[in-house]
C-alpha cells in the first residue's frame, strides 16, 4: 500500500518538475518534454530521500503532509513567491473564486477563537432576506454543532445545491435563546465591482474589489447606470484589489482606451510574446478618470493602472502599488489538486515592468516590507511624462498612507471595531442588542457614546476622557458605519465610509487636473497620427 501511494506521490513530483521546466497551459495539466538525465536522476534522489524518511524517522511519517505541504511548496518557493500550490480544498476555493459565483446562503463568516460569526450576509442573499445578522454566531448547521470547526468546515456546511434547505442556529447579543432560520440555497455572486456610486453631484465612484470572470461585465453595468458618458468626473477604486484575471484585466482598461490601443504585453522563456490590446475601446466614454491605489494593489489592478497611466488616461493617486508583474498559469493535476506557475512577466505599454525584485531577500521582507529598485527603469507615457518601472506603480500625486492613532488600533485590536471593510464589531453587537430603533439617518449621540464607554468599562478596555475626546470624530464614524452597515447592509455602510474617506476626498478635488492630463494628451495624439480631434 504505501509502495503504491508512493509512485502516485513520484507521479505527481515528476509532473510538477516537468511543469516547471517546460510550462503548463489552459484548463488541464499538460507536462512538456525535458532532458531525461538531470531530471530522472533529481526525481529517484527525491524518491530514495523520501523513502528513507518515511522508514526510519523518530515519529511516524505522514507521507501526504511531506509532499504536499513541504516538498512541492519549498520546490516552487525556491522559484519565485508567486508559484503556488493548491491541495484540493484550496484549488476549489480557487476555482470558486475565479468564477466569481458559488452555491450557498450568502454571507461573509469568520472564525474568533472556537467560534464562528457572521461578518455580513450580503446584500439581497437567502441569509440576508431570512434576518441573519453581522454579529450573529453560528452555534450549529444542521442540528451540528460548529464550536471548534474552521471557518472552512462551517462554510462548506453552508454552501450545497441550489434550492436546497440549510437549518442555521445562531447565538444573538441581548437575546436569551439561539435563533432558529430556515434559508433555501441560491447562487451566489461574488461580484468584482462591489460597489458603485455618486459620491457627489456628477463625480461617479466605483470600487474593484477582485478581477473575477464577471468583472469586465460588472464595469459595464456599473458605467451604464452612473450614467458615465455624461459624467464630470469618475473615480476608479482599486485599493487592496490583490488582482485576478488577466483577461479580465484586459477588459476594464479597454473600457476607458480608445480602441486598438495597447494595455499589456507578456513573455516568458518558453512564452512567446503576447500583446494585448483595447478591443471595442472607450465607446464614447471620455470622462475624466482618478484612479486610487495603495501597496495591496497588484497584479492584474497594476495592468490596470499602468495601462491607463502610460495612455496618459487616468491620474493615479495613491500610494506606490505592490510591484507584482508575474504571470501564473493556473493548472488543474490529476487528483485534483492545481499548480498556478510563473510563465511569464507582463510589461505596460510603455515597456516597464512592474514587477519589483524579490531575489536574495527574505518572503517576509518581500511581502511586508517593500523597497524601491536601486535604479528604477525609467519610461515615458504618450505624453512625455517620466514613469518608472521594476518596482510597482508611483502614482502621480502621492499621498501618504492614512495612519490610525495608537488608541484606534488598540481598539481594533481588542475587537471593539472590526477594520471597517470587514463589517461589524462587539460593540455593535452589544448595542443592537438593546433593540434601538434604527433609521438610515442614524448619527451617533452623546446617549450612544456613553454606552459606547459602557461598554469599554464591562470589556476592561483601557481608556481615558482624553483618549475618547481626541478620537471622537473617528469613533462617531465607526459606530455609524458599522451600525448602518448591520442593519441595512453593507452597500448602506459603504457611503457611510466614502463620505469619511480623505483619500476619496482628494480624488474629487483632482478632477480638473485629470480632465486636463486626458485633454493634453488627446491633442498629443490627434498631432502625432494626424486624426482630428473628437469631443466628447
Amino acid at each position: 500500500m504505501k509502495r503504491n501511494r508512493l509512485a502516485v506521490l513520484t507521479v505527481v513530483i515528476i509532473l510538477t518538475a516537468s511543469a516547471l521546466l517546460g510550462g503548463l497551459y489552459g484548463p488541464t495539466s499538460r507536462a512538456t518534454a525535458a532532458a531525461p538525465g538531470d531530471l530522472e536522476q533529481s526525481v529517484e534522489t527525491f524518491t530514495r530521500v523520501l523513502a528513507i524518511v518515511e522508514h526510519n524517522y523518530a515519529r511516524t511519517v505522514n507521507v501526504d503532509e511531506a509532499i504536499y505541504e513541504g516538498a512541492i511548496p519549498g520546490m516552487l518557493r525556491v522559484l519565485d513567491p508567486h508559484s503556488t500550490f493548491f491541495d484540493r480544498e484550496a484549488f476549489a476555493r480557487l476555482r470558486e473564486n475565479q468564477m466569481g459565483r458559488y452555491f450557498g446562503v450568502g454571507m461573509q463568516i469568520m472564525q474568533q477563537g472556537r467560534r464562528t460569526v457572521v461578518i455580513a450576509p450580503f446584500v439581497g442573499s437567502p441569509a440576508y432576506r431570512a434576518g441573519i445578522r453581522p454579529g450573529d454566531v453560528i452555534l450549529k448547521v444542521d442540528g451540528k454543532p460548529c464550536e471548534g470547526l474552521s471557518g472552512d468546515e462551517v462554510a462548506a456546511l453552508l454552501k450545497g445545491p441550489k434550492g436546497t434547505v440549510v437549518h442555521i442556529t445562531v447565538g444573538r447579543e441581548g437575546w436569551a435563546q439561539p435563533i432558529e432560520f430556515t434559508v433555501m440555497r441560491d447562487e451566489i455572486p461574488r461580484p468584482g465591482v462591489d460597489f458603485y456610486t455618486l459620491v457627489r453631484p456628477g463625480i461617479g465612484y466605483i470600487r474593484i474589489s477582485d478581477f473575477n470572470e464577471t468583472t469586465g461585465e460588472e464595469l459595464t453595468q456599473a458605467l451604464d447606470r452612473l450614467d458615465a458618458r455624461h459624467l464630470d468626473g469618475l473615480i476608479l477604486d482599486l485599493r487592496d484589489n490583490l488582482g485576478g484575471l488577466l483577461n479580465q484585466a484586459v477588459e476594464v482598461a479597454d473600457s476607458f482606451l480608445d480602441k486598438d490601443q495597447l494595455i499589456v504585453s507578456h513573455r516568458g522563456r518558453s512564452s512567446p510574446e503576447r500583446r494585448y490590446y483595447a478591443v471595442h475601446g472607450n465607446r464614447g466614454i471620455r470622462v475624466p478618470l482618478v484612479v486610487l491605489i495603495n501597496g495591496a494593489t497588484a497584479s492584474a489592478s497594476e495592468i490596470v493602472a499602468g495601462a491607463l497611466q502610460d495612455h496618459d488616461r487616468a491620474l493615479i493617486v495613491g500610494q506606490t502599488s505592490f510591484g507584482k508583474g508575474l504571470v501564473q498559469t493556473v493548472s488543474q493535476l490529476s487528483d485534483g489538486t492545481g499548480l498556478a506557475l510563473t510563465t511569464a512577466r507582463y510589461y505596460t505599454p510603455s515597456g516597464r515592468l512592474i514587477q519589483r525584485p524579490y531575489q536574495n531577500i527574505s518572503y517576509w521582507e518581500y511581502r511586508w516590507n517593500p523597497q524601491p529598485p536601486k535604479k528604477p527603469d525609467v519610461k515615458l507615457t504618450d505624453s512625455g511624462r517620466r514613469v518608472y518601472g521594476e518596482g510597482g506603480i508611483t502614482p502621480d500625486v502621492p499621498l501618504p498612507e492614512p495612519k490610525r492613532t495608537k488608541f484606534q488600533e488598540m481598539l481594533l485590536r481588542r475587537g471593539v471595531f472590526f477594520p471597517a471593510w470587514i463589517g461589524v464589531g462587539s460593540f455593535t453587537r452589544y448595542y443592537l442588542g438593546q433593540r434601538p430603533t434604527i433609521t438610515r439617518q442614524f448619527v451617533p449621540d452623546d446617549s450612544v457614546l456613553r454606552q459606547f464607554t459602557a461598554f469599554l468599562d464591562r470589556e476592561h478596555v483601557p481608556y481615558t476622557p482624553q483618549d475618547i475626546q481626541e478620537n471622537l470624530n473617528w469613533i462617531r464614524w465607526k459606530i455609524q458605519r458599522e451600525v448602518i452597515s448591520s442593519v441595512f447592509g453593507i452597500d448602506d455602510g459603504y457611503k457611510i465610509e466614502l463620505e469619511h474617506d480623505p483619500e476619496v476626498q482628494k480624488a474629487v478635488e483632482l478632477m480638473p487636473q485629470a480632465r486636463a492630463l486626458y485633454d493634453n494628451a488627446r491633442k498629443i495624439l490627434a498631432e502625432r497620427t494626424g486624426r482630428p480631434l473628437v469631443n466628447p
